[in-house]
């Protein structure tokens, strides 16, 4: 085995041949596959033969031909993971290989695999090159034929991308199928799935006319369940037009549910295979939290098609350019589709959980890498979603219809070419004839700023100031960070709590105009580019409450000197609902790290009463959102409050959460139970916004009441569970029973199992309920579910449950004693062997081992120091395990 090379953003070079077409024959077999590709060659510059090397893995090479011509052995070098051509002709040449591989004995679930009896494919980011000899980089962009024989009896559905140009019988019981994409794509969007399927099919008319048949290929049992996935993908292709003009453009397009994946989704061009948990629903089977997730990621897939398949990235350090971009564009879509600032909730409370833990430890990255090992390990928060929020940075300085200009001119400049971020920059700045070049530094610049605000007001001079100061902390490899381009949305609010309309603005020493056309304006954007900066409003005749980050319109921590006199305010006032829910959170977060301190030095626990006023008066509010109170009243998450701890404490975060969240139902009991009942509903299940807001507010006071523990509230709790019609209200009325240890938890928990044994999905959720609970001890009833029947350690989705989800429980992951440790550090040597990808997954629980005590620093450095003496290790683990040590 090689030793793990590291590959560098500053080293890539332009890619000595191209490829016109590709042509690939795959004759299925039991036993292996014989792969032959047939590809026009050209050189880059005209008359040069250089070596031609091709990326390989895994294959068993059969033979190679260079126009018709077989070559010699000692025409070629062959390695473990290259095939080097030496001597091709000059000029356009056909390049024939044939290669053996072998599907059935393929656990990485990369490249070419066969499982629960069907093949599948899964190429990105470097899988191609395990199903043949090929450039697999995604600047190699050509027109692909795939030719697919089988077993009809045993595989009567042959899929792979573009329109299928010709089918038919062969002898031996046998079929084929061809299937020609007229579009150039990179070996990545490659897919091919052969079956035992059958469709739910439906038709899209374009804005332009044209009929497109959409077809949702799953198990046959499992057809019923795509009724929402179709409503999904016809939703996110009409959205697309009426918001970006984006038509779709070939005439089929099809989804296939495969049960064994890696990932949750992959955008092949029309040819999207999916994870099951994100096609399959039914109100029985699948929770409101299901349903929005297959709306989300389908809509996600859907929107790829322009960006990242027509346009897509030049290499994998653009990365972000297609998933931060489409990232957006799916946040986008799903808010119109229901509660924008619910939305907007969610999504930054993913970056607050993940992602800005994540920046602040060993495996700290810009939104585009400088360096990879594997580039799997690459398809982080960072790339996802912190990338989503500088696409939305850019709409924010640009305003939407600036934003759509600017996506024009990408699309008008870039279809059919592989591209880089600076590209999509360019297009936004030529687009509006704007200059903010500083802006790019969110593309090479890891980490959180740290933005400061202080405020003064000038009664005499009717004036209000905010002082405003960055600072970046070091990263890995990036000890000293520059100012960032930060657009801060701001408002004032005046003493009634109506928003303060904005005339001018004194900055950088000029006097600005902030209104426009006459028209009032109640939020500015401050270019904010500097160390340090003073804003200054003017005509504001009273003090004001600064209503700052309006939106989260930066990914930023923001420290302010708002009292909390000033945060009850605006969670009263503020006509920014996500302030609003931002000012509860920031006096939450407070009040916990005040609580945690006194827990650490043995002071008693007291609530403070305005707090839990603050959270009644939202609780009784008749006039808000359902949804948006459910958000409201939850805390923020024990992750997040450990992320602002110099060294963080599991045992006392958890005790302190523990605490107010007995006390919020002890004290606001009868506003929960009236919560309860007034959100119940004998009416059949809907999936809309209302019916998702009212369930969302009756489970959140369900999980409140039940932390009680007295014989009334669990005989309530034990009810819901009874009687609950669809699985939402089911799963949630398990959860908050599964809180507490005993014999009705044990009773339900195998009474749900009962139940739903035969439905995987719902079973991968009994196991990941029981997973993350912080029920003293945990660990030993996770490592006896391992030997569960339904458990499959080759199975990600089991997985991903199990072992991901005991990684999430603080309590007994970061037990004292190691016990969490050891048991994650086993397995992942265990899934190393297995699927190396899904194992670095569970070692990245381990990144930020540095950030807790003493104790906890020995025993988890330990285990990857462990995990790094192990012989023959992924270069997927060792990646991540090296460079949390290395820190």
């Amino acid at each position: 085995m090689e030793a793990p090379r590291e590959i560098f953003l500053k080293d890539y070079k332009m890619p000595d041949y191209y490829f016109d077409t590709v042509d690939l024959k795959f004759p299925l077999g039991e036993e292996c596959t014989i792969v032959s590709s047939k590809i026009t060659v050209f050189p880059r510059i005209e008359g040069s033969s250089p070596p031609l090397v091709l990326d390989g893995q895994d294959l068993k090479l059969i033979s190679i031909q260079l126009n018709g011509k077989a070559l010699k052995e000692n025409d070629y070098d062959l390695g473990p993971r290259r095939l080097t051509i030496h001597s091709p002709p000059s000029g356009k040449f056909i390049l024939e290989i044939v290669n053996e591989i072998h599907p059935q004995k393929n656990t990485s679930l990369k490249g070419f695999y066969k499982s629960s009896g069907n093949f599948c494919t899964h190429c990105e980011a470097e899988g191609f090159r395990k199903i043949t000899f090929y450039q697999d980089r995604p600047d190699i962009m050509a027109k692909y034929t795939c030719h697919i024989e089988a077993d009809k009896s045993l595989y009567p559905v042959l899929l792979s991308n573009g329109n299928l140009i010709e089918q038919g019988d062969l002898e031996n019981g046998k079929h084929y199928a061809i299937w020609e994409d007229p579009y150039k794509k990179p070996s990545y969007l490659f897919a091919l799935v052969a079956g035992q399927l059958q469709s739910r099919d439906d038709t899209f008319i374009t804005c332009s006319g044209r009929n497109v048949a959409l077809r949702i290929w799953t198990p046959a049992e499992d057809v019923p369940k795509t009724v929402h996935a179709m409503y999904s993908l016809k939703a996110a292709m009409k959205w697309d037009e009426d918001v970006f003009g984006l038509e779709y453009d070939l005439d089929l397009f099809n989804i296939v549910a495969f049960p064994d994946a890696n990932m949750g989704a992959m955008e092949n061009k029309s040819l999207n295979i999916f994870n099951p948990k994100v096609v399959l629903a039914s109100p029985e089977t699948a929770t409101d939290a299901d349903y929005s997730a297959i709306l989300d990621v389908i809509g996600h897939e859907y929107f790829h098609n322009w960006t990242g398949n027509r346009v897509t990235c030049r290499d994998w350090f653009q990365l972000s350019l297609k998933e931060g971009l489409t990232v957006f564009r799916n946040q986008e879509f799903s808010s119109d589709m229901g509660s924008r600032t619910v939305i907007r909730i969610a999504d930054v409370s993913k970056l607050r959980n993940d992602q800005f833990p994540q920046d602040a430890g060993p495996m700290a990255h810009p939104v585009r890498p400088h360096s990879y090992i594997k580039m799997d390990n690459f398809y982080t928060v960072q790339v996802y979603h912190k990338g989503a929020e500088v696409v939305r940075m850019y709409k924010t300085l640009l305003g939407s219809q600036g934003f759509r200009k600017g996506m024009d001119l990408y699309f008008k400049r870039h279809d059919g070419q592989a591209v880089t971020c600076e590209d999509f920059f360019a297009a936004m700045r030529d687009a509006n004839d704007v200059d903010f070049a500083h802006f790019l530094l969110w593309y090479s610049q890891a980490g959180t700023p740290i933005i400061k605000v202080n405020s003064s007001y000038n009664p005499e001079a009717h004036t209000f100031s905010l002082k405003i100061s960055q600072e970046i902390p070091p990263t890995p490899g990036q000890p000293v960070k520059e100012s960032m381009f930060i657009p801060l949305a701001v408002g004032l609010l005046d003493s009634k709590g109506k928003d303060i309309p904005l005339s001018t603005i004194y900055h950088g020493g000029t006097l600005q105009s902030i209104s426009r056309d006459g028209q009032p304006v109640y939020t500015t954007v401050f270019r904010f580019t500097k160390k340090e900066e003073e804003f200054v409003f003017s005509d504001v005749f009273e003090r004001p409450v600064p209503s700052l980050l309006r939106g989260y319109s930066a990914p930023v921590r923001l420290e302010s000197d708002l009292t909390d006199s000033d945060l009850f305010f605006l969670l009263a006032n503020d006509s920014d609902e996500f302030n609003r829910w931002e000012a509860g959170q920031i006096l939450a977060r407070k009040l916990m790290l005040s609580l945690v301190d006194d827990f650490q030095h043995n002071k008693p626990l007291v609530l403070n009463k305005k707090f839990m006023d603050g959270f009644k008066s939202i609780l009784s509010d008749s006039s808000l959102d359902k949804e948006f109170v459910a958000k409201a009243i939850t805390l923020p998450g024990d992750g997040e409050v450990m992320d602002m701890m110099e060294v963080a404490d599991p045992d006392a975060v958890h005790a302190v959460r523990t605490f107010i969240w007995k006390q919020l139902a002890s004290e606001l009991r009868a506003e929960f139970l009236s919560t309860l009942k007034d959100n119940r509903s004998s009416e059949e299940y809907v999936f809309d916004h209302p019916n998702m807001a009212r369930r969302a507010l009756k489970n959140i006071a369900l999980a409140y009441l039940a932390c009680l523990e007295d014989p009334e509230t669990a005989n309530i709790v034990l009810h819901e569970y009874n009687t609950a019609t669809n699985m939402t209200e089911q799963f949630a009325a398990l959860a908050a029973i599964s809180q507490n240890p005993g014999k009705t938890r044990d009773d339900v928990l195998a009474d749900f199992y009962g139940k739903w044994q035969h439905d995987h999905l719902v079973v991968n959720k009994w196991f990941a309920l029981q997973a993350v609970s912080d029920i003293p001890g945990n660990v030993e009833n996770v490592k006896k579910l391992l030997t569960h029947p339904a458990f499959d350690m080759r199975s990600p989705n089991k997985v991903y449950s199990l072992i991901r989800g005991f990684c999430g429980s603080l309590v007994n992951f970061h037990a004292k004693d190691g016990s969490g440790y050891k048991f994650v550090g086993e397995i992942v040597l265990q899934l190393d062997k297995i699927n190396p990808q899904v194992a670095s997954q569970m070692v990245s629980a381990f990144s930020r081992w540095k950030h807790y005590d003493e104790n906890r620093q020995k025993l988890a450095k330990a285990q990857l120091e462990l995990i790094m003496s192990a012989n023959g290790l992924s270069e997927d683990v060792y990646e991540i395990a090296s460079k949390s040590l290395a820190v």
